[in-house]
């Protein structure tokens, strides 16, 4: 009997070559270094005897089995991503990798970056071009307004400055 999966919802293909290199290093660390470690001592706790009430063994499994899940994401993700490396042409709208500094309704102010889904990091202000906010900017210039519906009702914001750079504009 084979398990019935929803299908996943649509994502962007586009990855920072700072993402894309993160990505490769946890593929590493995973099939190079912590898997032969696990392997290990699955190898070990099952030399032990009774594998059915050896705790060792049964979780070393289980992290195994979620480390090749892992290993399988990751490689297949690496395939499919396109690794943006290019400013656009038109600096002052935005698009995948601009830090855009908004202002909300209330007048403050906040600054993010547009990333791809695998590099969400909200404590460095990096938000997904697929986030419904990411979407809302996504073509847009500098001093427009954008409202977007957030879990908490409508949400306003002004794009104050657009800069392809790490540094505040």
């Amino acid at each position: 009997m084979s398990r019935y999966r929803p299908p996943l919802a649509p994502r962007s293909k586009y990855i920072s070559a700072e993402g894309e290199q993160q990505l490769k290093a946890e593929l590493h660390q995973l099939w190079k270094v912590e898997r032969p470690k696990v392997t290990q001592s699955v190898a070990e706790a099952a030399a032990l005897g009774d594998r059915s009430e050896n705790a060792e063994y049964i979780y070393g499994k289980k992290r195994l089995r979620e480390i090749d899940s892992r290993v399988r994401y990751l490689s297949k993700r690496l395939e499919e991503i396109s690794v943006v490396t290019t400013s656009p042409d038109d600096l002052n709208k935005v698009y995948f990798g601009a830090w855009v500094t908004l202002e909300d309704d209330r007048g403050e102010l906040v600054r993010y970056r547009l990333v791809g889904p695998d590099e969400i990091d909200p404590k460095r202000g990096y938000i997904s071009i697929d986030s419904p906010l990411g979407k809302a900017l996504l073509g847009k210039p500098s001093e427009s307004d954008i409202t977007i519906t957030a879990p908490t009702g409508e949400a306003g914001y002004f794009i104050k400055s657009i800069s392809y750079s790490d540094k505040p504009t």
